[in-house]
């Protein structure tokens, strides 16, 4: 079998990371596995990128090109918007590899238009990693339910017209696939649940694969050892947070993180906890968190995040709209609690004071109350520990997640082999 995946890029952001530790894991277990990517970091030679000075030059302003329509709107955020009008060659490299299975991930950043979804003449099996594929172009729509018709009138636009970009998006999208030999993967329930409710997807199949890790790299090591690695404190609580922009994301938190730790200072010994944040380097003016902080930077490699992950008590992940976060994915893998408000997929990673703590969906006080639930009790925080590692080796390994899309993969190509 050839499986044949997109994705904007190979290693990036969470999306990225989680197709390509799905291509790892298929080329585990023996699957003839290739990513056709617009940007390539690594140097995985089954990844197709872009070549020569001209090919890299235009992948490189795709992103930018494509975004051109969003000027008509300038208060919408360039970063939760995608238009994906761009025409490129995609059809003609995904005809001469001729796979069996075409895998979807991200796609946007210019990199797949909404019409040449329509000439892919394999099977299509896309992995849903935001809301965008069955909205008017939003990753994430937030408290809007538009998407269940046909968008238009679009708040993150800042849309008071009903034939507005969003509008034109979804008309495209419904025009150009319908009839497709497509099949959804969302990696949570709560994904599931939204595309299911789409007027998109509505009478698509759907089905539920969690992402996977590799769990030899994301596993439970020595505290004292990682902090030493990392030159942190060894005597005091470490709360970490972190994601690709922890601070400047609006949907991953922060502004309800930072009275969250506010809150917690007012209860707690200020000496005893201190803050870790990785995803970003220590801004020019200081951000009064409550608690002596670190800033770790950008970190990509897995290692690196492994040892993060080892070093803390607790991580926080106080978004308000998510799918399945690899951060508290990897956080439970490496024996670590989570304290997130219970959104999207989190409780399926978080089972509420079992591995973790749910907290009332962006109250403040009880987000802080459980920091200090899981902090302040030694055997019941060697529980939740243990607990959170269980769950991922049960759940969330690579190879168990390889194994699920072979399955649907081959019940795909069987059920069209008997239509034919």
């Amino acid at each position: 079998m050839n499986v044949l995946m997109l994705s904007s890029s190979d290693i990036g952001g969470g999306a990225a990371r989680s197709a390509y530790r799905l291509h790892q894991g298929l080329q585990a277990i023996n699957v003839d596995s290739q990513m056709l990517v617009q940007t390539k970091t690594g140097d995985d030679f089954r990844i197709i990128a872009p070549k020569g000075k001209l090919s890299k030059g235009l992948a490189k302003i795709r992103p930018v090109i494509d975004n051109l329509p969003l000027s008509f709107y300038p208060q919408c955020d360039r970063k939760v918007f995608a238009a994906q009008w761009l025409p490129n060659n995609l059809n003609q490299q995904i005809a001469q590899i001729n796979p069996n299975i075409v895998n979807l991930h991200w796609v946007c950043d210019g990199f797949l238009p909404i019409e040449a979804i329509t000439k892919i003449r394999q099977p299509i099996v896309w992995t849903l990693h935001d809301m965008w594929a069955f909205t008017g172009g939003c990753h994430y729509s937030y408290d809007c339910d538009r998407y269940t018709s046909n968008c238009g009138t679009c708040p993150q636009l800042d849309s008071h017209h009903d034939w507005d970009l969003s509008r034109w998006i979804w008309k495209r999208k419904h025009k150009h696939w319908q009839g497709l030999n497509l099949y959804i993967v969302t990696p949570s329930k709560w994904l599931a649940k939204c595309a299911k409710a789409s007027s998109l997807f509505e009478n698509v199949s759907i089905e539920v694969i969690p992402y996977g890790l590799d769990l030899k790299v994301y596993k439970p090591i020595d505290k004292l050892l990682a902090r030493q690695i990392l030159n942190l404190p060894q005597n005091t609580k470490l709360v970490l947070f972190g994601s690709l922009s922890p601070t400047s994301d609006q949907r991953k938190g922060f502004h309800l993180l930072q009275p969250a730790l506010h809150r917690l200072r007012d209860r707690t010994d200020q000496a005893q906890i201190e803050v870790l944040i990785f995803g970003t380097s220590e801004p020019k003016v200081s951000l009064d968190l409550g608690f002596k902080s670190h800033y770790l930077g950008k970190l990509s490699d897995d290692i690196s995040l492994s040892l993060i992950y080892n070093a803390a008590d607790v991580f926080v992940a106080p978004s308000i709209e998510d799918n399945l976060p690899n951060t508290v994915l990897e956080s439970i893998a490496c024996g670590l609690p989570v304290v997130a408000f219970d959104i999207g997929g989190m409780s399926d990673m978080i089972d509420h004071k079992a591995n973790g703590y749910l907290a009332q969906p962006f109250d403040i006080e009880d987000l802080a109350h459980g920091i200090s639930w899981i902090l302040e009790d030694c055997d019941r925080y060697l529980n939740l520990a243990h607990q959170a590692r269980a769950k991922a080796e049960r759940e969330f390994s690579q190879e168990l997640q390889a194994k699920r899309y072979l399955k649907l993969f081959e019940e795909i190509l069987s059920s069209r082999s008997s239509k034919q």
